[in-house]
């Protein structure tokens, strides 16, 4: 019994020390600064900007793609054909059949 009366006396004390005890950070120069725009901020400072010569050509080979294939209609026919197949399987829970 006095071994549990010591312990608790020993937390409480520690414990009013560490309340009374103002807390502080140490600023250091090289660590990074809390804020999630200046966190942000520095690493777009840091990547290197890609020249719109090499990204254009990119988003332009993106965007005929996507006309291709609006105009083909691959895309409806696809979904269509994922419609079809998703009504002729029925009704299923789990990948059983429902109702027997």
């Amino acid at each position: 019994m006095k071994y549990a009366k010591t312990a608790a006396l020993v937390a409480g004390s520690v414990a009013a020390v560490g309340a009374s005890a103002p807390a502080f950070a140490a600023t250091v120069p090289t660590a990074p600064r809390m804020s999630l725009t200046t966190g942000v901020d520095e690493l777009t400072a840091t990547v290197p900007r890609i020249p719109d010569r090499a990204v254009n050509p990119l988003v332009d080979a993106a965007g005929e793609t996507a006309r291709t294939l609006r105009e083909d209609g691959l895309v409806s026919r696809s979904a269509q054909t994922a419609s079809g197949v998703a009504d002729s399987a029925g009704s299923l829970l789990g990948g059983l059949p429902l109702g027997g």
